[in-house]
């Protein structure tokens, strides 16, 4: 598995988990989503995610070197 999809999963995880807790928990939850997709939107425009520093450091690879 390549950092790019790891990160695609974690986010898509993220925020359908926040998702679920907003509806059933409290609708602050919403601000992780927002937090999530913030974080998708810098990465599209720097091309840098800290999800991704770290799973390079533990070993996973880039799909393009």
């Amino acid at each position: 598995m390549t950092v790019e999809r790891i990160v695609r999963g974690m986010a898509g995880f993220f925020i359908l988990v926040s998702l679920l807790l907003a509806h059933f928990h409290s609708p602050y939850w919403l601000w992780f989503t927002a937090f999530v997709g913030m974080n998708l939107f810098q990465s599209s425009l720097t091309n840098w995610c800290p999800a991704m520093t770290i799973l390079k450091r533990i070993g996973f690879k880039y799909s393009c070197p």
